[in-house]
């Protein structure tokens, strides 16, 4: 398994030596470090182990002007080496980056108590006492302390002994999700186009993979792989990853931004999260605070929310909201550092634990118990209230997918495994909603059906287009075609065509309903090529206009009437003895005009239109410009 090991620690106490010592590499890059003989940006190692694995080394900057660029580099760490010096010993920016390691959730840690070639045994004594001090009650605490001179390299055999042993030792679960690496630097290589580098968070990526840069959108083709320097097939998770990529110039990407899968879509301008707050932060945290927030290698100006408290002490674990000025990529799970506006101290820390959250009401009485939730490792528990908070009905597998940063078969184990959700196959997409949600769509769709049936008890259903309209307007389409699917496989509505109805309703004629139907079959056979229009049989009848509907609807179900124009209906047997006539005529003449169709049967305009164009509809006739010639044989 792949690692990084990190270096934090004071300014001068020897983390750039120290990684020269141990891989013989030089990490200071720039002009200006060798200068003035500091670290300024972050410096890339790596380092062998004597079991043969080879392990990344990011060396971060240890004066107080740089934080942000430590920041940068430590994410993603697996094991720090934490330098003090022996003659300064523990520093105000040791207790700075201290705070940083725990806030980031880094468990593996070695002290390298450094320049003893300078210091009397009495005084690593006391530096030792010292660094226990300091890491108490963080998780460092209990570290080994190793000894060493880069001078001397005493105890470099015992340093790397170390090493190995507390690297067998980080757990060896990673991160299932789909592949993601912040981005520290990017830069145009001549002859190959764009670089960019990182420490891979999650996933695996290789050549020829599709990736985005999140925030901008920017798509782009891997062209090559690289880990320490060396072409490789594929990279992943806890490795030092050198990407050559096609589809952008250098202008459009930059330290801050996450090269990812392209099946991560997202960028946030505000999360969720639960935070720790330090010790050194003698006032605590107050409620719409402006802050620095440092996530993966993102820098960002926001304001702070607490959410379940008005105040958060010092060594206080609150939940809280981070409204950010410029949105970054963030993941749920993911470390970040909070720091003061002028970046001239460590606040606080903690856990995404959700990405993109609505703006929250501190009053509502479910907040607490719902952040909790999002806080907890229950994955069941957190899908489903992600998907019953959800403003959409149902949520799709990949937006699950993305939200809990996993890949799309964990996340269907995970929903799947859930009393909690009902899935919905939408033509070949799947989607989840929650039982709560699922039954009150149910019981909303049932009682409109219902309703429909008592005002309308001889209609076969209703439209589902008109249902869906009452019920659940902000449906697609399609979504709400699913949903009525469901309920037919349940037994509970059945479908013909457009029409949805309860399964248990059936259609039948009173003695009123009866007589009406009767009444409309011999007005329209009284005058059958010239029948009268609704309007006209309303008026005869002396009927209400949705009593003839239901009536005419009935009849057209049964095949007793069909209906030619907007508002005009004939008897079928008038339709069918028309037809025939019409292909006999046929059979005297080539072709058949509007003029001498309305002199054959005796009829209007008004109705010799609608005939025609009827014919040609069911596929009697054909229209040649002004003439209709014969399609088919009647019968």
């Amino acid at each position: 398994m792949p690692y990084i090991v990190g270096t934090a620690g004071h300014i001068d106490h020897g983390k750039t030596s120290l990684i020269k010592a141990l891989t013989g590499q030089d990490t200071d890059r720039l002009e200006e470090e060798k200068r003035r003989g500091i670290s300024i940006d972050l410096g890339f190692a790596h380092l062998d182990l004597p079991d043969g694995r080879r392990a990344g080394v990011v060396d971060v900057p240890g004066h107080e002007r740089f934080i942000r660029n430590m920041l940068a580099g430590a994410h993603g760490i697996d094991l720090v080496l934490f330098t003090v010096a022996a003659d300064d010993g523990v520093m105000p920016q040791s207790e700075e980056h201290l705070d940083i390691v725990h806030l980031l959730g880094i468990e593996a840690g070695i002290f390298v108590l450094t320049k003893i070639d300078v210091a009397s045994r009495e005084r690593r004594a006391a530096v030792r006492e010292q660094i226990e001090i300091l890491a108490a009650g963080t998780l460092l605490e209990g570290s080994p302390i190793v000894e060493f001179s880069s001078v001397t390299l005493e105890g470099l055999d015992d340093l790397r002994a170390t090493i190995s042993r507390k690297l067998a030792e980080v757990p060896t679960h990673r991160a299932a999700g789909y592949f993601r690496m912040p981005i520290d630097r990017a830069f145009v290589l001549p002859g190959h186009g764009l670089v960019v580098t990182g420490t891979a968070r999650s996933g695996m990526v290789h050549a020829g993979a599709r990736l985005r840069c999140l925030p901008g959108e920017q798509e782009f083709r891997v062209r090559s792989v690289q880990v320490h320097g060396e072409s490789v097939v594929a990279a992943g998770q806890g490795q030092r990853v050198a990407l050559n990529l096609a589809g952008a110039d250098r202008a459009a990407i930059e330290r801050g931004q996450v090269i990812c899968d392209e099946r991560f879509t997202r960028a946030t301008d505000r999360f969720d999260a639960l935070l720790e707050v330090t010790a050194a932060t003698p006032n605590g945290l107050r409620n719409h605070q402006r802050i620095r927030v440092h996530l993966g290698t993102a820098e960002r100006l926001g304001r702070l929310i607490l959410l379940t408290a008005d105040a958060a002490r010092p060594r206080a674990s609150v939940f809280c909201q981070v409204v950010l000025f410029e949105s970054l990529f963030a993941a749920r799970g993911d470390r970040f550092v909070i720091r003061d506006e002028t970046a001239r101290r460590t606040l606080a820390g903690g856990r995404v634990i959700h990405p993109w959250p609505r703006v929250h009401k501190r009053r509502d009485p479910s907040l607490a118990a719902s952040l909790a939730t999002y806080a907890s490792a229950d994955l069941e528990a957190v899908a489903a209230a992600f998907i019953e908070e959800s403003e959409s009905l149902a949520v799709s597998l990949e937006h699950l997918s993305e939200f809990l940063d996993v890949q799309q078969g964990d996340a269907r184990a995970v929903a799947d495994g859930s009393p909690r959700l009902i899935p919905v196959e939408i033509d070949d997409c799947l989607v989840y909603i929650t039982e709560r949600k699922w039954q009150q769509l149910r019981d909303h769709t049932l009682a409109e059906i219902t309703a429909f049936h008592a005002a309308h008890p001889l209609a076969a259903g209703r439209e589902m287009e008109d249902l869906r309209m009452r019920v659940a307007p902000a449906l697609t389409p399609r979504t709400f075609r699913a949903v009525v699917e469901r309920l037919e496989r349940d037994g509970t509505l059945a479908r013909e065509g457009s029409l949805v109805r309860l399964s248990s309703h059936t259609v039948s004629l009173d003695d009123d309903a009866q007589r009406l139907a009767a009444s409309i079959t011999n007005l329209l056979g009284a005058a059958p090529l010239t029948p009268p229009n609704l309007a006209e049989i309303e008026r005869a009848l002396g009927v209400t206009g949705a009593t003839l509907a239901d009536i005419i609807r009935m009849m057209e179900r049964n095949h007793s009437i069909v209906r030619v124009g907007s508002d005009v209906y004939f008897l079928k047997r008038t339709l069918d003895e028309i037809e025939q006539a019409v292909t006999q005529e046929f059979a005297t003449r080539g072709d058949l005009t509007p003029a001498a169709f309305r002199d054959r049967f005796g009829t209007s305009r008004k109705y010799t239109i609608p005939l025609l164009e009827y014919f040609d509809r069911v596929g009697v006739t054909i229209r040649i410009g002004d003439v209709r010639k014969l399609k088919r044989r009647a019968g």
